[in-house]
């Protein structure tokens, strides 16, 4: 069927792709992907037409897609992680609205669940933190004034922060406005890449750890309380599973 398929790839690791998105992407005349931060191997052995958006602007991508799809093909646009983040198809389906092309969602694996997986870490701990922000820090592009770091670290929830670690000072200097200096941080960088390195400190010292390691992007960060949990014992148990909470399962 000639339509476009929105296709989150996962966060490196090929396996980690969808059944669903990996028929599809089999089954793909074309294939746009977003350069590097997908893994090549996802496009061995495809049948497809496979172009990189790294270089290209958004008129382009939708150029090819608007072509393709004219001519009887099927579209995969594949992203790195899952749509849901950071991966700007709002604007292309608004675009693909526009001219009458149907298209699909297909989710994928997030680098934050990867990242949390990789730190045998769950992110929410009964009484601890029961709410996880994902953001980012403003750089390049703004985000809204009640949004900033310094807003949102008055919480002191469980915090995964995209696209940032090159600012790693402005988010600490950010983040210390909520969070107390001694709140656990993890870096994690590649994560499910060959290669994949964690980083664990404190906001005290986080900053400098990552300086040492040379890390400067395509990594997540980690903040609160809850991370305690993959370094020792929170000394927190869930409701569901205590031998004293009763349920329709277990009376």
């Amino acid at each position: 069927m000639s339509r476009v398929y929105f296709i989150g790839a996962g966060p490196g690791d090929p396996e980690l792709i969808t059944v669903k998105g990996r028929k599809l992407l089999d089954k793909a005349d074309v294939v746009i992907y977003a350069g590097s931060l997908v893994n090549p191997e996802l496009l061995k052995g495809i049948k497809a037409e496979v172009f990189s958006s790294a270089g290209m602007t958004l008129d382009e991508i939708m150029d090819i897609m608007g072509k393709s799809v004219e001519q009887g093909k099927m579209v995969v646009r594949l992203h790195s992680g899952d749509t849901t983040f950071y991966s700007a198809i709002s604007e292309q389906i608004e675009r693909l609205c526009a001219m009458d092309i149907e298209y699909g969602v297909i989710p994928g694996v997030s680098s934050a669940m990867a990242g949390a997986a990789a730190l045998g870490q769950e992110l929410t701990i009964p009484e601890i933190s029961q709410t996880v922000i994902f953001t980012r820090v403003e750089g390049r592009t703004p985000v809204p004034e009640s949004e900033k770091l310094s807003e949102l670290s008055r919480h002191r929830t469980s915090m995964v922060i995209f696209l940032s670690v090159g600012m790693i000072d402005k988010v600490i200097d950010e983040l210390l406005t909520g969070y107390p200096e001694d709140t656990p941080v993890a870096v994690v960088e590649r994560i499910t890449w060959p290669g994949e390195r964690i980083i664990r400190g404190t906001l005290a010292d986080i900053a400098e750890r990552v300086r040492k390691t040379g890390i400067n992007k395509t990594a997540l960060i980690f903040i609160g309380e809850a991370l305690r949990a993959s370094a020792g014992s929170p000394g927190k148990e869930s409701k569901l599973y205590h031998r004293d909470f009763r349920h329709e399962y277990r009376k």
